[in-house]
This record gives structure tokens, sequence and C-alpha cells, in this order.
């Protein structure tokens, strides 16, 4: 993904090829990124890369950076707020940092949010739609639907492919196929793709399409996703399930590989 490349560039610049940027440093020179979070052991990997992006966004403010933290804070708070309701009969205090970093979350969030209400950035553009219904937006996003950097950024045309999913199931296909063709080798779609895939084959009628991936999801080790009542109809009508297993692994093999191709006469 080349805007997640662009934050990631942004730390080695920080940070110096030779001398990685570490949460020691970070804290030494800007506590109050440090402070105002949880300071015990729970939601440890979220809070460190929290920090980090931290100092990232405070050196670097560009709308990537902004977004990327948005993320971490997202991630963090839904951790913290989780171990905010663990009570602890002795270290009170431990819980109330814990409520610290869930309203340093609150607040950030809320910051970044007032800081790109004029955004271009596909990313928060979603974010600002799918958290406030800013349906200005929203339409901004879909204005960009054909600009490169949106038609190859999977995680933007799987935002545009639930905003679709309410309103056109082919056009939500022709999206959730593009994820599953941008997909890089030894990379794992989100669960969501298979799911919805299988959700809309299975309404329009189309059980072979659903099957297969349906049996993707379970290949890919994801259980949300129910196979049996379309092996039942399936089987139901006759139909041996051979040749769909055959092609659901021939399918699945080509996403691993990173070598999906959208399937348009599928």
């Amino acid at each position: 993904m080349a805007l997640r490349q662009a934050f990631v560039l942004s730390v080695l610049l920080l940070a110096g090829c030779d001398n990685p940027l570490t949460l020691k440093q970070v804290c030494d020179e800007t506590p109050g990124f440090c402070n105002d979070l949880n300071t015990d052991s729970h939601c440890r990997e979220e809070r460190a890369d929290l920090i980090i992006a931290r100092y990232v966004e405070y050196k670097q403010p560009t709308d990537e950076n902004k977004y990327q933290l948005l993320k971490l804070f997202e991630s963090y708070d839904k951790c913290v707020a989780r171990a905010a309701k663990i009570e602890h009969i002795k270290l009170k205090e431990k819980t109330t940092s814990r409520v610290e970093g869930h309203l340093t979350s609150l607040k950030e969030i809320n910051r970044i949010f007032n800081e790109t209400l004029s955004t271009s950035h596909p990313g928060l553009l979603y974010y600002h739609w799918s958290r406030n219904n800013n349906k200005l937006a929203m339409n901004k996003l879909l204005n960009m639907q054909e600009q490169e950097g949106v038609r190859d950024d999977p995680e933007i045309q799987l935002f545009l492919a639930t905003f679709y999913a309410k309103i056109d199931d082919n056009k939500t296909v022709d999206l959730l196929y593009r994820v599953l063709e941008l997909n890089k080798a030894g990379q794992q779609p989100a669960p969501e793709v298979y799911e919805t895939l299988t959700s809309i084959f299975y309404k329009q009628e189309k059980y072979k399409h659903a099957y297969t991936f349906a049996k993707i999801a379970k290949l890919s080790g994801y259980k949300n996703v129910d196979i049996l009542p379309i092996e039942h109809h399936l089987t139901s009508l006759g139909k041996s399930l051979d040749s769909y297993d055959e092609l659901a692994l021939q399918t699945y093999t080509q996403i691993q590989e990173g070598k999906f191709v959208s399937p348009r006469e599928f």
C-alpha cells in the first residue's frame, strides 16, 4: 500500500537508517506522548506503536501520518477501554491510567478529525464518513474512485466495497475482486471479503460462486462463513462438490500467491 509506505518512510527519515527510532528516545524527547497513556503492561504493543506514530505525526504532520495515527489511536482505544473495565482491588491507579489512556484517545481522535475536515486523503475521507456520517467526505472519495492511488490501494477498495454493499451488489463484487487482485503473496485478505462475496452470491442464487468463496474462507481459517446451507442446496440439486472444491483450492492458491485475476465471467 503506497500510503502506508509513505508512513514507514517518515519513520525511517526521522530515525536515520542506522539508528531506528526507539520508544525510549521518543519518551525522553517528548514525555507527553507517553505520560498520558496507560502505565501498566496492558496493550503494550498498541501503546508502543502509538507513541512512535505520535512522534512521527508531531514531526511531520502530513495527512498520511495523521491517518496512520488515527487508526492506531482507534486500535489502542479498543484495547485500553476493555482493560479499563478490569477493576484492581489493590492497585486502583492502574485502572485510572487506563481511563486516562482512553480519554487521551478520544481527545486525539477528535483533534485529528477537526484538523482534516478539508482533507483529500482517501482513508481520512472514509473515516469522516463512517465515523461522523460526513456525506461530503464520502462524495469526495467517490469522485476519486478512478484515481490510481485509490484503485491500487486494497484498503480503500475495501472501504468503497463497504459503502456500496448496501446499494449495489455488482459494484461491491467488482471492488472485492479488486481487493483480491491487489493481495500480495503471503498476505491474507480481510475476512469480510469472503463473507461478503459469499453472502451476495447466495442472495443472487449463484450457489457455485457462493460455495467457492465460502470454501476459500474455510481454507483461510475463517470460521464465520456458514458453508452448510450452500452445500445442502447444491447436493439437493444433485451437484457434485468435487469440482467446486477443486476450483476453490485453485482460487485460494492464486490469492495466496498474489496471482488472483478477477473472473469477470465467473
